[in-house]
């Protein structure tokens, strides 16, 4: 059992906001918002007005004494305004030959950035500036306030505060702030600059700081984000201390060192670029001489990925994703931002694609690695695809044309490649009415290998293969579907339900096809939708003989407001002869009547209850193919308990056994509200096969408007790629077990939000809603 203890404590926020697919800004939402001491009283929309110091000066008060061309002294209830900014006072002064505005008792000073309340003031009406005495702040549109004893507005608009304070707590008297000699708030850049700084919890003072920056709204700037520190006994000792590049408002780069006394020093560098028309990320991860790899020869470990994106105005667009690592255990050993320690292969492609109004050709080159196994699936070297697409081109037949044609290679020389060549013309006669619809399909699949066996080959499957390879299959299927509906009663609520009955004929002859080799293909799943396909295998190395007819219905509830509060749907293929076509040394020639019996079920059971489920049953032999079912019960926001049960027989083989190995895996998952603004969140799931817990989780977290701390407990089944009994699973015991802790003050500190939904994510099964697990 490996124990590992965290505690961290993260001190600054990220200097950048997150990037979604689109290119938006993603601002995370808060109900903890600043109430300003009084109204508003100028326009928080309005932007700078450069002509504000020519702007006049309007006053009104009770009373007023003035030197015509001199000044003028006001008394009573003072509102001045110039521009877009404006000033309440009990007294005031305009020195006109001095262009200055004095001001005090119950003063209020306020423009479209910030509200300030203080003692005196002192204003330029020429330059535009302001200094105030015992003051305090409040920034609009952001979660910062503050003192100072005294504050300046620049001619430039921004503010510098002489022995004050800032804090994102929204309280009176907050949990945390930065007191500092000196505090300058860019209103442009919106960032703050913090010299001398002491940051204080309950007006305690925890740690100085000499010099730090921080952010007052989501723009991004380059500097030390705040090191982060832990302790374990797999790491020993461990630090960082990221630094953040923004090179460009499209460009930037996050490059973190971090030193684990046990290891060594590990390297990770992201950037991120965005354009109007491209959009990628890089990782580049690296730690010379790890101490602790098992590794033979290097210790040299490093871990690399590109993504990248393009959408060109002349109609094409690129895909390229990358990645690589030194060694399967990787992303066992380090916290990768590449990848999981539950992903268990690495995908590399690129493609580049054109499209037409009908018609779309593409190249693509692809390459897998599967983690943990010594013999990686074929590479695509290159795939050349084309699709024509003519509707209604004559008596309302649609025409479609789909060919490609793909080299297969292999790393190891000891293992075949392939050329093939696949054309596929179709002709489909649809009819669609909102009753019903009907499509009759003719296809012509014409394919051609040549398959390269190495001399060197010992692989008896690879004695049959041909060099050259000719295969000609028609296919004929005809899908009918009709929609009836009516309405109902239930417990004295309206709903209309749906009959949605469907049936489809398929037929394909047999070939013999075990002279073609197994490049791209495996068998798919029989689950209610992959009935009514035209395949029983993924791929084109096996196109299996089909005389079959699949039957299934559906049927929906949809209450008054059409929210469907059920759906249950049930298939089956019938088979009118056997299916001859198998993969090599695979049982999955057809020699029965039917296929199993497919059941789907999403429902609302109650107010807050929800159950789903789905159920693959063999109705010739009496047994459950797979099954999964998960019952929510879901009564609020942050309010959830999860029963999950997921089966699957014969999934895998237990390699010093010989014996087939079953998922019978039950699950629990609940998070909920233990106090005012603590939560609770936990996983279990158990392996009712081998009675074994597979992980434990629970975490408990509190939060305020001000700032959170989080404990969490993790223990699941540890995976080793190098462990000579990995792949012996009846014997793996290897648990990795941690604790840790994270502490954050909120608009100060931490390198993304707390909150609930990231604890659900947590450990190795994602939530799934509504019953979907992670393999």
């Amino acid at each position: 059992m490996k124990m590992r203890y965290q505690l961290a404590v993260a001190c600054c926020c990220l200097p950048f906001a997150a990037w979604s697919q689109e290119g938006q800004v993603l601002v995370p939402d808060t109900q903890c918002t600043i109430t300003l001491p009084v109204p508003m009283m100028v326009d928080p929309n309005a932007t700078t007005d450069e002509q504000a110091s020519s702007a006049p000066v309007t006053v009104r008060a009770d009373s007023s004494q003035a030197i015509a061309g001199v000044s003028a002294k006001f008394q009573g209830d003072v509102k001045l305004r110039q521009g877009n900014r404006a000033i309440n006072a009990d007294n005031a002064e305009v020195l006109q030959l001095e262009q200055r505005v004095l001001a005090n008792g119950d003063l209020v000073y306020q423009d479209p950035q910030v509200t300030i309340t203080a003692e005196d003031l002192t204003a330029d009406t020429d330059k535009y500036n302001a200094t105030l005495s015992q003051a305090k702040y409040w920034l609009h549109g952001q979660q910062v306030h503050g003192d100072a004893k005294k504050l300046q507005i620049t001619d430039d608009n921004n503010i510098v505060l002489q022995g004050g304070s800032f804090t994102t707590c929204p309280a009176e008297v907050p949990d945390w702030e930065l007191k500092a000699d000196k505090i300058i708030i860019d209103s442009n850049e919106e960032w703050g600059e913090i010299y001398s700084a002491q940051v204080r919890l309950f007006d305690t003072p925890v740690f100085y700081v000499p010099y730090m920056t921080v952010p007052v709204s989501d723009k991004r700037k380059t500097g030390f984000l705040f090191p982060s520190f832990s302790t374990s006994t797999k790491n020993g000792v461990d630090v960082k201390a990221p630094f953040y590049w923004n090179i460009a408002p499209n460009f930037d780069m996050t490059i973190t060192p971090q030193v684990m006394s046990s290891r060594g020093v590990w390297l990770a560098t992201e950037g991120r670029y965005l354009t109007e028309q491209h959009a990628g990320m890089v990782n580049l991860e690296y730690i010379g001489n790890d101490r602790l790899s098992s590794l033979t020869g290097s210790p040299d470990r490093y871990a690399y990925s590109w993504e990248h994106s393009s959408r060109l105005d002349n109609g094409w667009r690129l895909h390229a994703d990358y990645a690589t690592i030194s060694d399967d255990n990787y992303f066992n050993d380090f916290d990768s931002a590449i990848s999981a320690s539950t992903d268990n292969q690495l995908s590399r492609v690129g493609e580049a694609s054109y499209f037409q109004e009908n018609w779309n050709l593409g190249i693509k080159v692809q390459d897998i690695k599967v983690l943990g196994d010594d013999q990686d699936p074929f590479q695509v070297m290159p795939q050349l695809s084309y699709q024509y697409r003519m509707p209604a081109f004559y008596q309302g037949l649609d025409f479609n044309f789909d060919t490609e044609l793909t080299n297969f290679t292999h790393q190891d020389n000891s293992q075949l490649s392939a050329i093939r060549w696949h054309m596929e013309p179709t002709l489909t006669l649809p009819y669609q009415t909102p009753a019903g619809s009907l499509t009759t399909e003719m296809k012509l699949m014409q394919t051609f290998y040549q398959q390269d066996v190495p001399s060197n080959n010992s692989e008896p499957l690879y004695d049959d293969l041909d060099q050259f390879v000719s295969r000609t299959l028609p296919q004929f299927r005809v899908h009918g579907q009709a929609n009836f509906e009516r309405q109902l009663t239930f417990s004295g609520s309206p709903y209309r339900q749906t009959l949605e009955p469907q049936a489809q004929y398929l037929f394909i002859p047999h070939q013999d096809q075990s002279d073609i080799g197994v490049y791209d293909t495996a068998q798919l799943q029989d689950d209610y939708n992959g009935l009514f396909r035209d395949r029983r295998f993924s791929g084109l190395d096996r196109i299996a003989d089909a005389n079959q007819l699949t039957l299934g219905v559906a049927t929906r509830f949809f209450d008054d407001n059409n929210q469907e509060k059920m759906r249950f749907a049930l298939g089956q293929i019938f088979y009118l002869s056997d299916s001859e076509v198998s993969l090599p040394n695979e049982s999955n020639q057809i020699q029965q009547s039917s296929s199993a019996l497919a059941m789907e079920l999403d429902m609302q059971a109650a107010e807050h209850w929800f159950l789903a489920g789905s159920l693959q049953l063999d109705t010739n032999a009496g047994t459950t193919n797979k099954s999964e079912v998960t019952l929510d019960y879901r009564p609020g926001n942050n309010k959830l308990v999860q029963f999950s049960h997921r089966y699957v027989p014969e999934l895998a083989i237990d390699e010093e056994t010989g014996e087939f190995i079953d998922i019978n895996q039950f699950g629990f998952r609940t998070t909920w509200p233990i106090a005012k603004d603590t939560y609770f969140v936990g996983n279990y799931y158990y392996d009712g096969n081998l009675n074994r817990t597979v992980e434990s989780y629970a975490g408990v977290q509190w939060e305020s408007c001000c700032w959170a701390v989080r404990l969490t407990y993790d223990r699941h089944l540890n995976t080793n790629y190098s462990d000579s009994g990995f792949t012996t699973i009846s014997q793996r015991d290897d648990y990795d077990t941690s604790w840790s802790l994270t502490f954050e003050l909120k608009g100060l500190g931490s390198s993304g939000p707390l909150g609930v939904s990231d604890m659900l994510d947590e450990g190795l099964f994602n939530y799934r809603r509504p019953y979907y697990l992670k393999n």
